[in-house]
């Protein structure tokens, strides 16, 4: 059975490749969704996979961010899967 999260991302997170660290990592872990750039600074992400362990590797890898990011904070909340079968998407 598939489990979705939303992801709100706050740090240095905008301007330094964020978005397509993120697309690199869901696809490398099979996960659905997407990611964009808000107003405010912060990163919102949405993602599904079959597992909540794959979800929680994949919050891991973004807790971590690439050279450039410095991450401070993820809320996360899980939210019904949707089960939609698109590749994840930066938006």
């Amino acid at each position: 059975m598939a489990v979705r999260i939303h992801l709100l991302i706050r740090g240095r997170v905008q301007g330094v490749g964020f978005r397509y660290f993120t697309l690199e990592a869901a696809h490398r872990l099979d996960i659905v969704g997407w990611v964009r750039n808000l107003p405010s600074g912060e990163v919102e992400a949405e993602a599904e996979a079959q597992k909540m362990e794959i979800l929680k590797r994949f919050q891991d890898e973004l807790q971590t961010g690439n050279r450039f990011a410095q991450v401070d904070s993820i809320e996360a909340r899980e939210m019904p899967a949707t089960e939609k079968l698109e590749p994840f998407t930066i938006y």
